[in-house]
């Protein structure tokens, strides 16, 4: 029998802390900014529900989460120099929304991790959107120039 103690939950966390790992591992740097999205729009998620259910401590952490994610991850993963213009204007949509999120866990304004929520809804369609742009002949870059223009790297 599986117990809290012994392989039961803890078993359950640590299998799938491995399998993200290894998707970590194995993802395209498109497919990293994907999962970044995802993240970030889990942890809102799960903000908006502590936040309605009066759970003080829980909002914070995952509204925390997503602040992290969105400035350590999908901001810092941008290329000003390479992405010129659009790379500047995600970067202060990314300061934009951690501040936003400072100011929805201070406030407790549910309407402005909704604003957040919604945003990253709509860079999420969008990056999503390249992948499903066909896949580049040789010498055909249009792929990775979407992603250099998002300042991302190598899309």
């Amino acid at each position: 029998m599986y117990t809290a103690s012994g392989y039961g939950i803890h078993g359950v966390s640590a299998y799938a802390r491995v399998g993200l790992e290894t998707g970590v591992i194995a993802a395209s740097p498109h497919k990293l900014i994907l999962m970044l999205f995802e993240g970030a729009r889990t942890a809102l998620s799960s903000a908006l529900l502590h936040m309605r259910n009066g759970e003080i401590t829980p909002k914070g952490e995952a509204i925390s989460k997503a602040i992290a994610i969105i400035s350590s991850g999908l901001q810092a993963s941008l290329d000003v120099k390479a992405g010129g213009e659009l790379a500047q204007q995600l970067h202060a949509l990314y300061d934009y929304m951690s501040r936003r999120l400072l100011q929805a866990n201070l406030h407790n304004k549910p309407e402005y991790i909704e604003e957040v929520a919604r945003l990253l809804g709509e860079l999420n369609e969008a990056w999503e959107a390249i992948s499903l742009s066909p896949s580049p002949q040789a010498g055909d870059s249009s792929v990775q120039a979407a992603g250099l223009a998002a300042g991302y790297g190598k899309a």
